[in-house]
């Protein structure tokens, strides 16, 4: 065979053999350069989003203003059959019943009962458990409501608000009525509370119409004890010149004047009895 057409073959399957393996090294190099070109997706996250349905949706949002919600429906609940004249106390799960609250989770009722109820100035607890209305005053009846404003007349404390009477007595409304010739209402400038006084019928004595029509003639509204005071010593009298209080000046502290100091002679040492004669 030709020695030429034989160094032509062998070129040629050289060429052949070396085309491929470029080709190959160029499509690698491409997709490597594609794959750092493009972003890799965000991981998936496995975190699952809290359900709502209609047991749960009070509790998502506002649980503190929804906690004391129930415990503002406690409280009114409990007055309110006091006023009725009821006087059992019930149970946690007998109140969430008859206020319609039975859904409340476990940690509200939790709190409920070691928490808010036991620290409720409104509310006592009683010693099977359960749990009552708490009134300002122990009156269940008109002779209760007139013993103690008696008791408060006589020992000086003033008036009851109307308000505490309201919650503390039940049926309120009959009792006041009934006892409405012992009692004297004052209303208060400053809140516009009313307030009841024991009206003590011992204390009444008859007083001459004119002197009722000079004591309401004299307007005092608004004018202190100094400007009353200047007014009457203008008038000559001096009535109210004693009524405040004296203070007395402190009384100053005398020295003591110094003690003389005397030197005395030892009782058991008489052999120096001559040499202390000397010194004196």
């Amino acid at each position: 065979m030709d020695p030429a057409l034989l160094r032509e073959r062998e070129a040629f399957r050289k060429k052949a053999f070396a085309t491929p393996v470029i080709e190959n090294k160029k499509k690698k190099e491409v997709t490597e350069d594609e794959s750092k070109k493009k972003p890799k997706p965000p991981p998936k996250s496995t975190a699952v989003a809290p359900r709502i349905d209609a047991t749960n949706y009070k509790h998502m949002s506002g649980s503190s203003q929804y906690k004391f919600g129930v415990l503002a429906k406690i409280v009114k609940h409990l007055k309110t059959l006091h006023q009725d004249g009821a006087d059992h106390a019930l149970s946690l799960e007998d109140i969430l019943d008859e206020t319609n609250q039975l859904d409340v989770g476990i940690k509200i009722s939790q709190w409920l009962r070691t928490e808010a109820l036991g620290s409720n100035p409104k509310i006592e607890v009683t010693p099977d458990g359960k749990y009552a209305f708490k009134p300002p005053y122990r009156i269940r009846d008109r002779k209760g409501l007139l013993k103690l404003l008696r008791q408060t007349d006589l020992k000086g404390f003033g008036g009851i608000l109307l308000d505490d009477i309201q919650e503390s007595l039940p049926n309120h409304e009959k009792v006041l009525k009934v006892l409405e010739k012992d009692i004297v209402y004052i209303t208060r400038p400053i809140d516009k509370k009313k307030i009841l006084f024991f009206n003590d019928k011992t204390a009444h004595m008859p007083i001459d119409e004119e002197f009722q029509k000079l004591w309401r003639s004299v307007a005092v509204d608004g004018i202190d004890d100094n400007k009353i005071e200047e007014y009457l010593e203008k008038q000559g009298i001096r009535s109210m010149q004693d009524t405040s209080l004296k203070v007395m000046p402190a009384k100053l502290k005398r020295k003591a004047a110094p003690k003389k100091r005397t030197f005395k002679k030892p009782r058991d040492n008489e052999h120096l009895k001559e040499i202390l004669e000397e010194y004196e």
